[in-house]
């Protein structure tokens, strides 16, 4: 029997250590054992991060004018690239058919008229029942309405330029039937100068980007001089066609005279990056190792404050690079990122830092 015992003792040995294996590496150290690390500094500097991008200049006011009514187009009086000025006159439809209406119109609304103050002069003698007379001021009211409602469409069979700017092009020609709401012309406010560059960045250039980070715009018919612009919109959405992300540069202060609407042109970015120490606000490139739980757009790293306790944080990943990841937000107030010995940690983990691997990776 005694073989068989020794059997059974050896099976529950194993067992015991297969359970003692599967424990996670935390778990074989004692709580209150300090468990040594390595930090990389997240606050201790300000990046300048200089981003060259191109793009096509645009006044993101481009406006498609079209008629009220449908109609035949009699006059185009503008030509693509002629300035305009606000409430000019470029296009006008043949006003046959909408005299006519007009008139028609009008016609109906003086029968109302007259047919409302002699059905009020029948009651006024009692001929008339008073629902007799409500119907006439009925008939009136409706009359007066299809009169109004004619005439501005008249009013809208005429295109006018809603603000300064160019005629970019020209959809349409003298002759044409259109249909109510067609594009006849496209016009942009670029006379006003309200010009911008609208580039495409990549998911960690994005992150980067802030809103008022400065830039150096270049024009390419303007060739050797630069010019001031500030980041005046970031996407929020990828563009679906592209899969990047959409950066508007305004230029501000003087502004080239020869540009156009579509025209190419190249910037650099003075990305603010990371801000001064204590306020930072992303984006924070860290190693993958320092990372845990990573599913492609969020995870968790440790991070500390003194240096003597951990804390287990959830970030979101802007992106991957070779050798690390891009995060652009959760390490906000961070003062120190844990890039070895994270395996070993739970949150509130008492560390010891090594005082040789403190210098910035």
């Amino acid at each position: 029997m005694k073989p068989i015992y020794a059997i059974l003792l050896l099976a529950a040995g194993t067992a015991a250590l297969q359970a003692c294996g599967s424990h996670s590496a935390a778990s074989e150290i004692p709580q209150h054992t300090a468990i040594p690390v390595q930090l990389q500094p997240l606050d201790a500097e300000a990046r300048d991060i200089t981003i060259p991008v191109s793009g096509q200049f645009t006044t993101d006011d481009e406006v498609l004018l079209s008629f009220k009514t449908d109609g035949i187009i009699q006059r185009i009086l503008v030509k693509e690239g002629d300035a305009i000025r606000r409430g000019q006159t470029v296009a006008i439809l043949d006003p046959t058919e909408i005299d006519a209406q007009v008139k028609q119109a009008q016609l109906s609304y003086e029968k109302a008229q007259r047919d409302h103050q002699r059905t009020n002069n029948l009651y006024k003698d009692s001929v008339a029942t008073l629902e007799q007379l409500q119907n006439a001021q009925t008939a009136l009211d409706i009359a007066r309405q299809q009169l109004r409602t004619a005439q501005f469409n008249r009013s809208h069979s005429v295109i006018t330029a809603p603000r300064n700017g160019y005629v970019l092009r020209k959809l349409a020609s003298e002759g044409q039937q259109v249909k109510s709401g067609a594009a006849v012309i496209e016009t942009n406010g670029a006379l006003s100068g309200n010009w911008m560059l609208r580039v495409a960045v990549s998911n960690k250039e994005w992150a980067a980007i802030h809103l008022q980070d400065s830039a150096r715009v270049e024009v390419e018919s303007v060739p050797g001089k630069t010019f001031a612009g500030i980041v005046s919109r970031r996407a929020e959405g990828v563009d679906p066609v592209t899969g990047s992300f959409m950066i508007d540069i305004r230029l501000t202060g003087k502004k080239p005279d020869a540009i156009a609407y579509g025209m190419f042109g190249k910037a650099v970015i003075h990305a603010s990056g990371a801000p001064a120490a204590g306020n930072t606000a992303g984006p924070w490139a860290i190693p993958y190792d320092a990372l845990l739980d990573g599913d492609g757009s969020t995870g968790y790293v440790f991070v500390t404050n003194d240096k003597r306790t951990a804390h287990k944080i959830k970030v979101s990943i802007a992106g991957m690079e070779k050798d690390q990841v891009i995060i652009s937000k959760g390490l906000e107030g961070a003062r120190q990122l844990i890039i070895s010995g994270s395996a070993y940690l739970t949150d509130s983990s008492k560390i010891t830092v090594v005082a040789d691997t403190l210098s910035k990776h």
